[in-house]
């Protein structure tokens, strides 16, 4: 994780990326907010009582110019986002409607991203993931082409990097959202440093075994084939298969994957989930995220156990999606 964070700061000097951080009265999120502030690898973003949260900043010797606040309490601000809320709506919502919604720090704090006033948010140390995710789609929404976000994370354990998807969102992912969740995790793997073999898992390799779930896998690949022939991918896969060069050789000669993928996608959420957990607690593994994929801007989301540090972290990620 260390030389992932050190590279990743190294690109963001001088970039002043703007992260919003909504939950900014939680210590844990100020106490990161100071830090990023201080470093200036990321401009945080905080909400709040503006008055307040700026003299917590300065008892903190942060440079009031190295981080903005947004109060909650302006209504001109408020006014403005929730009449621009309304717009993207296109009749889903009343001014009312928009008007109380701004009341609240993840819908507030994504609209800043999307009016362009911040460029990513990261929340959930009190909210839940679909608090978080929730006012991503209905306003930041997802990229040209893709259907559904997905959640990566990225296994760290010394030299060894791998992406894992989807652990966090879709639970029971169709074809089209397998392949679209593999494309969106190559380029994932590519903005952190991780030239991309992406790895379609099933428990059947390349037809040893014929059922709805594995064909859905081997429709997948196709799929994803025709949407970026570019990319190095190939499936179905057992595990071992995708991962042990011996076993590779045996169970699938002729795959442009032999044994080296780094990428791996998971038939379900169930799965991706339980496949991820075993790699972190069996494997001795760094989990880094969720980090949500296929959004016009990034938004990610912490867990509600999370410490300062991941609240740090995260951001920095979040900041690299940005680049």
């Amino acid at each position: 994780m260390a030389d992932i964070l050190d590279i990743l700061k190294d690109q963001l000097k001088e970039k002043k990326i703007k992260i919003v951080l909504p939950e900014s009265n939680d210590e844990r999120i100020f106490e990161a907010a100071v830090k990023l502030a201080k470093e200036k690898i990321v401009v945080p973003v905080l909400l709040g009582n503006k008055e307040k949260l700026e003299m917590k900043l300065t008892a903190a010797n942060v440079d009031l110019a190295d981080c903005i606040v947004y109060s909650m309490e302006d209504a001109e601000t408020t006014s403005k986002l929730a009449t621009k809320f309304v717009e993207i709506r296109k009749g889903k919502a009343t001014e009312e409607q928009a008007a109380n919604l701004m009341k609240q720090v993840n819908y507030f704090g994504t609209m800043l991203v999307k009016e362009g006033l911040a460029d990513g948010l990261v929340s959930g140390a009190i909210h839940s993931t679909a608090d978080t995710v929730r006012p991503a789609l209905q306003i930041i929404k997802t990229k040209p082409g893709i259907s559904k976000t997905s959640g990566v994370f990225i296994m760290v354990r010394k030299d060894e990097k791998y992406i894992m998807a989807d652990c966090a969102i879709n639970i029971a992912p169709t074809s089209q959202d397998l392949a679209e969740i593999a494309i969106e995790s190559a380029k994932t793997a590519k903005a952190f440093g991780i030239e991309p073999k992406v790895a379609m898992l099933s428990f059947s390799t390349k037809g040893s075994a014929v059922s709805d779930e594995t064909l859905k896998v081997s429709k997948a690949v196709e799929i994803a084939n025709e949407l970026d022939p570019s990319i190095v991918l190939d499936g179905e896969f057992q595990f071992d298969a995708a991962f042990v060069p011996s076993v590779a050789k045996q169970k699938a000669p002729n795959s442009v994957i032999q044994g080296d993928a780094n990428v791996f996608i998971f038939p379900s959420l169930e799965a991706g989930n339980i496949g991820y957990k075993i790699a972190q607690r069996l494997g001795n593994f760094q989990a880094i995220g969720p980090i949500l994929q296929g959004l016009n801007s990034p938004i990610n989301d912490l867990s509600r156990g999370c410490s300062s540090d991941d609240v740090y972290k995260l951001s920095i990620i979040t900041a690299a999606q940005c680049l």
